[in-house]
């Protein structure tokens, strides 16, 4: 069972979304597992996007990650990275595919509204940077037969 992580950002929250994007990948048949509203700390953010230190829209980016209060989910189910990137769409919202999440309600990279894991591998790692094991619920959906075909 794959898990990502999903961080709907300041834009996001501000403009009213987090429903939005919650609701899509929950009907796409993911299932939530842990779920924060919160203020993301200088640290926190230079841990989670360590990659991009020395890039010039670093010191953009945690500026903007650490300048209002975003929503952390965790998802689980079979190709849920895959999943969540596909509903998300590219990371520039004019190219991204009609339909995506980025395509209809955005319009720059830098308010693109999500992040998601890149990776099955990442996906692990941003989830126990941003959660402790104790904070996430595993459990089974009654109708995921008919969402995924083995369980």
């Amino acid at each position: 069972m794959e898990r990502t992580l999903v961080i709907i950002k300041p834009d996001g929250v501000h403009r009213g979304l987090v429903g939005e994007v919650i609701s899509r990948i929950e009907r796409r048949g993911l299932r939530l597992i842990g779920m924060k509203f919160m203020q993301v700390s200088p640290e926190l953010a230079a841990q989670h996007y360590a990659i991009h230190k020395g890039k010039p829209f670093y010191d953009g980016l945690i500026s903007y990650i650490t300048s209002s209060p975003v929503v952390v989910v965790v998802w689980e189910g079979p190709k849920a990275v895959e999943t969540v990137r596909q509903l998300m769409g590219v990371t520039n919202p004019t190219a991204a595919a009609p339909g995506t999440i980025r395509a209809d309600f955005a319009v720059e990279i830098g308010r693109n509204l999500t992040h998601g894991s890149d990776g099955p591998e990442n996906g692990a790692a941003e989830v126990a940077l941003w959660f402790k094991p104790q904070e996430l619920v595993s459990w089974q959906r009654d109708g995921e037969r008919w969402v995924f075909e083995k369980n």
